[in-house]
């Protein structure tokens, strides 16, 4: 993938804003910001607290990922979010969002693709020349 083009590097810049926004919002729910004296792990369970950490973990590196420009901060974003939507739109217990939540996830997953068919475009640009 080429990442260096300039404006699908702006764009990409972006992205790993909004993907270190996100795991930086879920590693405040993980250390129990706005929770008071509750544990974070009495509020969402064992499963939902390492679902989160992972998931927060993840965000972080693909949002470094992003940032270098290496093509394994899309693929590992791309890895997260996905599988964070379909655990959540099963219905699990343990993955818990708001609507606003859902929609930048979705809105995120969009763009990462979105990336991805822009590379291939310029991919086969170049190749025709």
């Amino acid at each position: 993938m080429d990442f260096n083009a300039s404006p699908i590097g702006i764009y990409i810049r972006i992205v790993a804003i909004i993907s270190l926004l996100l795991g930086l919002n879920d590693a405040a729910r993980l250390l129990g910001v706005n929770l008071g004296a509750v544990s974070p792990i009495a509020t969402m369970g064992m499963t939902g607290f390492v679902y989160l950490a992972i998931f927060a973990l993840a965000r972080l590196f693909a949002a470094v990922g992003l940032w270098i420009k290496a093509s394994w901060g899309a693929v590992l974003l791309v890895g997260a979010t996905s599988v964070e939507l379909v655990l959540y739109l099963l219905g699990s217990a343990d993955v818990e969002m708001t609507a606003i939540g859902f929609a930048v996830r979705l809105v995120l997953l969009a763009s990462i693709l979105l990336i991805f068919a822009l590379s291939v475009r310029n991919r086969r640009a170049r190749a025709a020349d």
